[in-house]
Protein backbone atom coordinates (compact mmCIF):
# COMPACT_ATOMS: atom_id res chain seq x y z
CA UNK A 1 0.00 0.00 0.00
CA UNK A 2 1.28 3.49 -1.18
CA UNK A 3 1.40 6.06 1.46
CA UNK A 4 1.09 9.66 0.38
CA UNK A 5 0.80 12.84 2.15
CA UNK A 6 -1.13 16.17 1.11
CA UNK A 7 0.12 18.59 -1.08
CA UNK A 8 -0.51 21.35 2.15
CA UNK A 9 -1.52 20.36 5.76
CA UNK A 10 0.04 20.47 9.16
CA UNK A 11 0.83 23.29 11.24
CA UNK A 12 -0.54 26.95 9.65
CA UNK A 13 1.82 30.06 10.33
CA UNK A 14 -0.29 31.25 13.18
CA UNK A 15 0.12 28.05 15.26
CA UNK A 16 3.93 27.66 14.58
CA UNK A 17 4.35 30.96 15.46
CA UNK A 18 2.48 30.24 18.81
CA UNK A 19 4.77 27.53 19.52
CA UNK A 20 8.23 29.81 19.07
CA UNK A 21 6.23 32.35 21.13
CA UNK A 22 5.60 30.11 24.04
CA UNK A 23 8.90 28.26 23.93
CA UNK A 24 10.72 31.05 24.81
CA UNK A 25 9.03 31.80 28.02
CA UNK A 26 9.49 28.79 30.31
CA UNK A 27 7.55 28.51 33.22
CA UNK A 28 4.72 30.40 32.11
CA UNK A 29 1.14 29.54 31.64
CA UNK A 30 -0.92 29.88 28.43
CA UNK A 31 -4.36 30.75 29.29
CA UNK A 32 -6.76 28.11 27.89
CA UNK A 33 -5.29 26.02 25.38
CA UNK A 34 -2.30 27.47 23.17
CA UNK A 35 -3.21 25.07 20.55
CA UNK A 36 -5.84 22.29 19.63
CA UNK A 37 -3.48 19.64 20.21
CA UNK A 38 -3.14 17.68 23.63
CA UNK A 39 -0.48 15.99 22.68
CA UNK A 40 1.46 18.99 21.58
CA UNK A 41 0.42 20.84 24.59
CA UNK A 42 1.99 17.94 26.89
CA UNK A 43 5.10 18.54 24.86
CA UNK A 44 5.90 21.85 25.90
CA UNK A 45 4.38 21.46 29.48
CA UNK A 46 7.21 18.21 29.91
CA UNK A 47 9.65 20.42 27.77
CA UNK A 48 9.32 23.80 28.76
CA UNK A 49 7.16 23.67 31.97
CA UNK A 50 4.64 25.73 30.60
CA UNK A 51 1.16 25.00 32.37
CA UNK A 52 -2.51 25.59 31.51
CA UNK A 53 -5.06 27.61 33.08
CA UNK A 54 -8.81 27.64 32.07
CA UNK A 55 -10.36 30.03 34.39
CA UNK A 56 -8.92 33.97 34.49
CA UNK A 57 -9.93 34.04 37.49
CA UNK A 58 -7.22 31.50 38.97
CA UNK A 59 -4.74 33.98 37.08
CA UNK A 60 -2.37 35.45 39.48
CA UNK A 61 -0.40 38.88 39.86
CA UNK A 62 2.77 37.49 39.36
CA UNK A 63 1.87 34.90 36.39
CA UNK A 64 3.64 35.56 33.07
CA UNK A 65 0.64 34.62 30.81
CA UNK A 66 0.98 33.21 26.73
CA UNK A 67 -2.32 34.25 25.32
CA UNK A 68 -3.45 31.68 22.77
CA UNK A 69 -3.41 31.43 19.42
CA UNK A 70 -7.44 31.74 19.33
CA UNK A 71 -7.37 35.19 20.93
CA UNK A 72 -9.03 36.00 24.33
CA UNK A 73 -12.24 38.07 24.51
CA UNK A 74 -11.21 42.19 25.31
CA UNK A 75 -12.50 42.22 28.45
CA UNK A 76 -10.10 39.56 29.71
CA UNK A 77 -7.53 41.20 27.99
CA UNK A 78 -7.86 44.05 30.09
CA UNK A 79 -8.73 42.20 33.25
CA UNK A 80 -5.08 41.02 32.96
CA UNK A 81 -3.68 44.48 31.66
CA UNK A 82 -5.32 45.57 35.23
CA UNK A 83 -3.37 42.88 37.48
CA UNK A 84 -0.13 43.60 36.02
CA UNK A 85 0.64 40.26 34.55
CA UNK A 86 3.26 39.74 32.05
CA UNK A 87 1.74 39.09 28.83
CA UNK A 88 2.63 37.36 26.21
CA UNK A 89 0.79 38.01 23.10
CA UNK A 90 0.24 34.64 20.75
CA UNK A 91 -2.58 35.40 19.12
CA UNK A 92 -2.66 34.64 15.34
CA UNK A 93 -2.47 37.55 13.47
CA UNK A 94 -5.10 36.34 11.18
CA UNK A 95 -7.14 36.14 13.98
CA UNK A 96 -6.47 39.69 15.17
CA UNK A 97 -7.64 40.85 11.47
CA UNK A 98 -11.17 40.17 12.12
CA UNK A 99 -10.99 41.66 16.04
CA UNK A 100 -9.91 44.99 14.37
CA UNK A 101 -12.40 44.76 11.69
CA UNK A 102 -15.33 44.41 14.34
CA UNK A 103 -14.35 47.63 16.62
CA UNK A 104 -13.42 49.64 13.70
CA UNK A 105 -16.88 48.59 11.42
CA UNK A 106 -18.53 48.58 14.88
CA UNK A 107 -17.45 52.19 15.98
CA UNK A 108 -18.47 53.18 12.59
CA UNK A 109 -22.14 52.33 13.03
CA UNK A 110 -22.16 49.16 11.17
CA UNK A 111 -24.23 45.88 12.33
CA UNK A 112 -21.92 43.38 12.44
CA UNK A 113 -22.84 40.00 11.51
CA UNK A 114 -19.65 37.08 12.44
CA UNK A 115 -20.11 33.72 10.29
CA UNK A 116 -18.69 31.30 12.59
CA UNK A 117 -19.45 28.90 15.81
CA UNK A 118 -20.53 30.81 19.20
CA UNK A 119 -18.58 28.45 21.34
CA UNK A 120 -15.26 28.62 19.57
CA UNK A 121 -12.46 30.64 21.36
CA UNK A 122 -11.74 32.82 18.29
CA UNK A 123 -15.19 33.78 18.19
CA UNK A 124 -15.56 34.84 21.35
CA UNK A 125 -12.77 36.82 21.08
CA UNK A 126 -14.14 38.57 17.80
CA UNK A 127 -17.48 39.16 19.20
CA UNK A 128 -16.26 41.19 21.78
CA UNK A 129 -14.73 43.94 20.04
CA UNK A 130 -18.57 45.53 19.01
CA UNK A 131 -18.87 48.69 20.71
CA UNK A 132 -22.61 47.31 21.60
CA UNK A 133 -22.87 43.59 22.60
CA UNK A 134 -26.37 43.71 20.78
CA UNK A 135 -24.68 45.08 17.62
CA UNK A 136 -22.98 41.61 16.92
CA UNK A 137 -24.62 38.98 16.06
CA UNK A 138 -23.12 35.03 15.14
CA UNK A 139 -24.43 32.78 12.79
CA UNK A 140 -24.15 29.80 10.75
CA UNK A 141 -26.87 29.63 8.23
CA UNK A 142 -28.36 31.92 6.24
CA UNK A 143 -31.50 31.11 7.82
CA UNK A 144 -30.82 32.50 11.19
CA UNK A 145 -30.15 36.10 9.43
CA UNK A 146 -33.86 36.70 8.81
CA UNK A 147 -34.98 37.31 12.43
CA UNK A 148 -32.10 39.08 13.23
CA UNK A 149 -32.70 43.22 14.08
CA UNK A 150 -30.00 44.48 11.71
CA UNK A 151 -29.51 47.92 10.48
CA UNK A 152 -28.87 48.87 7.11
CA UNK A 153 -25.55 48.76 6.95
CA UNK A 154 -23.65 45.76 8.14
CA UNK A 155 -20.26 44.30 8.13
CA UNK A 156 -19.52 40.53 7.82
CA UNK A 157 -16.62 38.79 9.12
CA UNK A 158 -15.59 35.12 9.00
CA UNK A 159 -14.52 32.70 11.56
CA UNK A 160 -10.87 31.95 10.28
CA UNK A 161 -11.22 27.57 9.35
CA UNK A 162 -14.98 28.18 7.90
CA UNK A 163 -15.61 26.94 4.19
CA UNK A 164 -15.60 29.39 1.69
CA UNK A 165 -18.53 28.50 -0.16
CA UNK A 166 -20.30 28.75 2.91
CA UNK A 167 -19.87 31.86 3.81
CA UNK A 168 -20.87 32.89 0.45
CA UNK A 169 -23.93 31.40 1.54
CA UNK A 170 -24.17 34.17 4.20
CA UNK A 171 -22.64 36.78 1.88
CA UNK A 172 -25.82 36.36 -1.25
CA UNK A 173 -28.22 36.59 1.93
CA UNK A 174 -26.95 39.46 2.87
CA UNK A 175 -26.62 41.71 -0.22
CA UNK A 176 -30.08 40.89 -1.11
CA UNK A 177 -31.47 42.40 1.72
CA UNK A 178 -29.38 44.91 2.87
CA UNK A 179 -28.30 48.59 1.24
CA UNK A 180 -24.81 48.42 1.82
CA UNK A 181 -22.81 45.49 3.25
CA UNK A 182 -19.15 44.92 3.53
CA UNK A 183 -17.58 41.53 3.10
CA UNK A 184 -14.25 41.13 5.26
CA UNK A 185 -13.16 37.40 4.21
CA UNK A 186 -11.07 36.55 6.93
CA UNK A 187 -10.76 32.82 5.96
CA UNK A 188 -7.13 32.09 6.47
CA UNK A 189 -4.99 30.77 3.33
CA UNK A 190 -3.91 28.25 4.96
CA UNK A 191 -7.08 27.01 5.42
CA UNK A 192 -8.07 26.95 1.64
CA UNK A 193 -4.84 25.57 0.98
CA UNK A 194 -5.26 22.49 3.23
CA UNK A 195 -9.01 22.21 2.66
CA UNK A 196 -8.13 21.83 -1.18
CA UNK A 197 -5.34 19.76 -0.75
CA UNK A 198 -7.27 17.23 0.97
CA UNK A 199 -10.39 17.25 -1.40
CA UNK A 200 -7.74 16.39 -4.13
CA UNK A 201 -6.07 13.87 -2.44
CA UNK A 202 -9.43 11.97 -0.85
CA UNK A 203 -10.82 11.52 -4.58
CA UNK A 204 -7.77 9.35 -5.36
CA UNK A 205 -7.29 7.20 -2.27
CA UNK A 206 -9.29 4.55 -0.73
CA UNK A 207 -8.50 5.18 2.81
CA UNK A 208 -7.57 8.90 4.50
CA UNK A 209 -6.17 9.93 7.56
CA UNK A 210 -6.80 12.98 8.95
CA UNK A 211 -4.71 14.16 12.33
CA UNK A 212 -5.06 16.69 14.42
CA UNK A 213 -7.40 17.49 17.85
CA UNK A 214 -10.80 16.10 18.25
CA UNK A 215 -11.81 19.92 19.51
CA UNK A 216 -9.94 21.64 16.19
CA UNK A 217 -12.74 23.39 14.07
CA UNK A 218 -10.06 23.00 10.96
CA UNK A 219 -9.24 19.25 11.35
CA UNK A 220 -12.99 18.26 11.54
CA UNK A 221 -13.39 20.15 8.75
CA UNK A 222 -10.61 18.50 6.70
CA UNK A 223 -12.49 15.41 8.30
CA UNK A 224 -16.21 16.56 6.78
CA UNK A 225 -14.07 17.11 2.98
CA UNK A 226 -12.33 13.86 3.04
CA UNK A 227 -15.10 11.72 3.77
CA UNK A 228 -16.93 13.71 0.55
CA UNK A 229 -14.18 12.02 -1.68
CA UNK A 230 -13.58 8.95 0.59
CA UNK A 231 -15.85 6.84 2.41
CA UNK A 232 -13.37 5.27 4.63
CA UNK A 233 -11.62 8.51 6.30
CA UNK A 234 -10.99 8.72 9.56
CA UNK A 235 -10.43 11.27 11.74
CA UNK A 236 -7.58 10.68 14.84
CA UNK A 237 -5.50 12.67 17.49
CA UNK A 238 -2.19 10.27 17.39
CA UNK A 239 -0.93 6.73 15.92
CA UNK A 240 -2.63 5.43 19.10
CA UNK A 241 -5.80 5.41 17.56
CA UNK A 242 -5.21 3.69 13.82
CA UNK A 243 -7.04 0.21 13.77
CA UNK A 244 -5.87 -2.33 11.51
CA UNK A 245 -8.95 -3.24 9.37
CA UNK A 246 -8.79 0.26 8.05
CA UNK A 247 -5.93 -0.55 5.70
CA UNK A 248 -7.10 -4.65 4.30
CA UNK A 249 -7.13 -4.23 0.68
CA UNK A 250 -6.37 -0.90 0.46
CA UNK A 251 -3.75 0.62 -2.53
CA UNK A 252 -3.39 4.03 -1.51
CA UNK A 253 -3.47 5.56 1.84
CA UNK A 254 -3.91 9.43 1.88
CA UNK A 255 -2.83 11.76 5.05
CA UNK A 256 -3.60 15.12 6.01
CA UNK A 257 -3.15 17.03 8.78
CA UNK A 258 -4.90 20.02 10.70
CA UNK A 259 -3.01 22.99 11.84
CA UNK A 260 -2.15 22.51 15.09
CA UNK A 261 -0.66 18.74 14.19
CA UNK A 262 2.96 19.06 14.50
CA UNK A 263 5.13 17.33 12.51
CA UNK A 264 6.43 14.89 14.65
CA UNK A 265 2.96 13.60 14.87
CA UNK A 266 2.28 12.92 11.32
CA UNK A 267 5.36 11.03 11.10
CA UNK A 268 4.72 8.90 14.17
CA UNK A 269 1.51 7.88 12.50
CA UNK A 270 3.32 7.62 9.28
CA UNK A 271 5.79 4.87 10.81
CA UNK A 272 2.91 2.68 12.22
CA UNK A 273 0.70 2.21 9.27
CA UNK A 274 3.80 1.24 7.72
CA UNK A 275 4.13 -1.26 10.63
CA UNK A 276 0.26 -2.27 10.67
CA UNK A 277 0.84 -2.94 6.01
CA UNK A 278 4.51 -4.32 6.32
Amino acid sequence: MKIQLASSYGFCYGVKRAIEIAEKYQNSFTYGPLIHNKDEIDRLKTGFNIGLIEKIEDIKNDNAVVIRTHGIPKNELAMLKKQDNQIIDATCPYVTTPQNIVAKMSSEGYSIVIFGDKSHPEIKGVVSYAEKENDAFIVLEPKELETLPLKNKVALVSQTTKKPEDFAKIVNALITTHKEVRVFNTICNATFENQDAASELAQEADVMIVIGGKHSSNTKMLHSISQQGCKDSYLIENETELEEHWFHNKKLCGISAGASTPDWIVQNVINKIQEIVN
